[in-house]
C-alpha cells in the first residue's frame, strides 16, 4: 500500500482555484459551489509517491490541482508500461468502480482536490451539471486517447518529443483561457527516464533528440524541468500537426 499523502490543512475557495474552468467542477455555480466545498478535501504526494496501486480499494477521486501523475500498467512477468499522464483539471478515479485499473504515480510534486467516492456518486445523481461535466471530460479523454494510439504508432522519435511539449504547452495556456502563441516557457514535470517510457522510446533517444531539438534553436532548457520555445508555431511543425492541432495532411 502507498504512504498516506499530507492531507494540506489549508484549502482554497473554489472561486479563486486554478482549475476553476476545466475541472469537473467548471459549471457549478453558487449553491452546487458551496456544496461541493464542505466536501473536499486536499492531498498532497511528493514526486515518486504512489497515489494508488492498480487492484486496490479506491475510496475517493478528485482533480489534479497541480502537478502531473502518471498511470502504469503491469504485465505478469513484471514490465511495466505508462499508459496516460493526468495534467491539472484531469479527473482522477471512477464513479461506481471501487477498484483501482492502474497504478497512479506522481512524476513531480502533486496536489488533489479529493472528495470521497460514495458522496460523490451521489452528487452525480443529485447534480446533472456536474454529472454533464464528467461525460464531457471522459469524452475528451477518449479523444486524447486516440490522438496518442496515432502518435505512438506513426510518428517519428522527434515528432513524439514535440508532441508532447506542445500538449503540455496547449493545457498551460487552456487553464488562464490563452492559446499558446510566440515564445512561452513549458514546465515538464517529467524525467527522460519517464519521457521515454510514455513515448515508447529509449532514454538515450530522447536524450539525443532533445539535444537537435536544442541545438537547432526549437528549444532552450533551463534546468532539467523546463523548457523555452522561442517559436511555438515551430514546434508544432517538428510535431507533425497544424496549428489546429491535427496531423498534417
Amino acid at each position: 500500500m502507498p504512504q498516506d499523502a499530507a492531507i494540506c490543512a489549508t484549502q482554497q475557495p473554489c472561486e479563486i482555484c486554478p482549475i476553476r474552468y476545466r475541472a469537473v467542477c467548471a459549471h457549478c455555480e453558487g449553491d452546487e459551489l458551496t456544496e461541493l466545498e464542505s466536501m473536499k478535501f486536499y492531498r498532497r504526494y511528493e514526486a515518486g509517491q504512489v497515489v494508488v496501486w492498480a487492484g486496490d480499494r479506491m475510496d475517493f477521486v478528485g482533480s489534479v490541482v497541480a502537478g502531473m501523475a502518471g498511470l502504469t500498467q503491469q504485465l505478469e512477468d513484471g514490465r511495466t508500461q505508462m499508459v496516460g499522464l493526468l495534467l491539472p483539471s484531469d479527473f482522477l478515479g471512477r464513479p461506481g468502480r471501487e477498484i483501482a485499473a492502474y497504478t497512479v504515480t506522481a512524476t513531480s510534486d502533486l496536489v488533489l482536490c479529493c472528495f470521497r467516492r460514495k458522496p460523490f456518486e451521489k452528487l452525480l445523481i443529485d447534480n446533472p451539471r456536474i454529472a454533464s461535466r464528467l461525460l464531457e471530460m471522459t469524452l475528451d479523454e477518449l479523444d486524447a486517447a486516440r490522438d496518442w494510439l496515432l502518435l505512438l504508432g506513426r510518428k517519428s522519435a522527434r515528432e513524439k518529443i514535440a508532441s508532447l511539449l506542445v500538449i503540455l504547452a496547449r493545457r498551460e495556456a487552456a487553464l488562464i483561457k490563452r492559446r499558446p502563441a510566440g515564445r512561452i516557457t513549458v514546465e515538464l514535470p517529467l524525467t527522460r527516464e519517464a519521457m521515454a517510457d510514455y513515448l515508447g522510446l529509449t532514454l538515450e533517444t530522447v536524450s539525443r533528440q532533445v539535444s537537435a531539438l536544442k541545438r537547432e534553436g526549437v528549444i532552450e532548457l533551463d534546468g532539467k524541468r523546463r523548457v523555452i520555445v522561442p517559436a511555438f508555431g515551430r514546434l508544432v511543425t517538428e510535431s507533425g500537426d497544424d496549428s489546429d492541432g491535427g496531423p498534417l495532411s
